[in-house]
């Protein structure tokens, strides 16, 4: 099946390739993507801790970027390739920070024009395409790969440039292993730790920072571990949050805000930092309210209740399943009231007065709801669980 060429500047190594081999190619983006998880981890053992780790989300993007930019070059030549060309240099700095040097990564975004290759020859006998624009498609595509390179390189040659000293490459190695999520042998942290000259400490706290943060480095104390270039900036501090510490983060980030993590022995520096990013985009979702400095452990029922926004949304279902069959209206007033006892187990005029109703009006509507729930209302387990859920779905709700 002959496709037209569409005409294309020569230097640009897609522009050999017909537009319309987009449309077939665009289907197969998902099914490949994952195909070259699979193959990439497999070859590259270090890759597959990446993704469980910090920088998960950004190397997710990354390849989805990288597959869909090529898709929508030959679509349309003037598509913009600015995402892609951001996320790539990322990838750079990642192989920076991690202390490996860009063999590997190129070795990985060659895998994965292999497996590219593979699945077009199969849409190639599926679509009677010609053998010569599978060969087109061939060099195009491992040109692409010299562009994914060269934009990584940039990346990874800017962090060497900013990181200067090889102490602070070390420090940063050391602290991409500490968070890294997956168990270490212990010789391989302590020479590292023995290399940079820190002392491994039995407990740690970590901070995540808002954009941008290279400028904070300057005001930290010499054992604060940082990655202030990340996509995240976050730090890693020894030991708890002190009011000496405090102090320093306060001098270090003036006009920065961030959120502080529990103090938690250092092999779960990964939850503290989790916990502690997780409060900035409950900030974001408006459900905690802004400061420029937050206390995980002022937040951490509410870090509980949303932590899986669709079990709730289940255990909700299930628990308010006997009003169902109320209107809309009638069944908000009952959930209204319930929640209201459920918090504060007091009398109808208590209950009352948190409402701004009336006592018997209370007293009505909780007839109603024992005529609903029966003895669910008296078992310890089922109050519970409706507390809970009731007190996430407000926390969503903004209330």
């Amino acid at each position: 099946m002959p496709l037209p060429a569409h005409a294309k500047d020569a230097e640009d190594p897609l522009g050999p390739l017909p537009r319309e081999f987009a449309r077939i190619m665009r289907p197969e983006l998902p099914g490949l993507i994952k195909e070259i998880k699979v193959e990439v981890t497999r070859a590259f053992p270090e890759y597959a801790a990446l993704l469980d780790g910090p920088n998960e989300a950004a190397i997710r993007q990354g390849v989805e970027q990288s597959l869909n930019a090529f898709v929508d070059r030959v679509a349309d030549p003037d598509a913009s390739t600015a995402t892609r060309d951001e996320l790539l240099r990322k990838f750079g700095r990642v192989e920076a920070y991690e202390g490996r040097d860009l063999n590997t990564l190129q070795g990985a975004y060659r895998l994965g024009a292999r497996v590219a290759l593979r699945r077009a020859k199969d849409l190639g006998r599926r679509f009677d395409l010609s053998p010569t624009l599978l060969l087109t498609f061939a060099e195009a595509l491992f040109a692409y790969v010299g562009e994914l390179e060269t934009l990584s390189h940039e990346g990874y040659m800017e962090v060497q440039s900013r990181a200067g000293a090889a102490g602070e490459v070390l420090r940063r190695r050391l602290l991409h292993l500490l968070l890294a999520g997956t168990p270490l042998a212990h010789i391989t942290v302590n020479n590292l730790c023995e290399q940079a000259g820190w002392q491994l400490p039995s407990e740690v706290t970590l901070v995540a920072l808002r954009t941008p943060a290279e400028y904070v480095q300057a005001g930290l104390a010499i054992d604060v571990l940082a990655d202030l270039g990340a996509p995240q900036p976050h730090l890693l501090i020894p030991g708890p949050l002190t009011p000496e510490r405090r102090a320093m983060l306060a001098a270090a980030a003036p006009g920065s805000s961030y959120a502080i993590g529990l103090t938690v022995p250092t092999e779960q520096a990964a939850d503290s930092l989790r916990w502690a990013r997780k409060v900035l985009q409950l900030v974001d979702d408006d459900i905690v309210a802004d400061s420029q400095v937050i206390d995980a452990a002022d937040h951490l029922v509410t870090l509980w209740l949303v932590s899986d926004p669709a079990l709730v949304a289940e255990i909700t279902a299930r628990e308010l399943a006997p009003l169902d069959k109320s209107s809309g209206a009638r069944r908000a007033r009952l959930v209204e009231t319930l929640h209201a006892w459920l918090t504060t187990r007091g009398t109808a005029e208590q209950v009352g007065e948190v409402l701004g109703v009336h006592a018997q009006t209370v007293r009505y509507r909780l007839r109603n709801l024992d005529a609903h729930f029966g003895d669910r209302l008296e078992d310890p387990a089922h109050r519970f669980a409706m507390e809970a859920a009731l007190r996430a779905m407000h926390l969503h709700d903004g209330d």
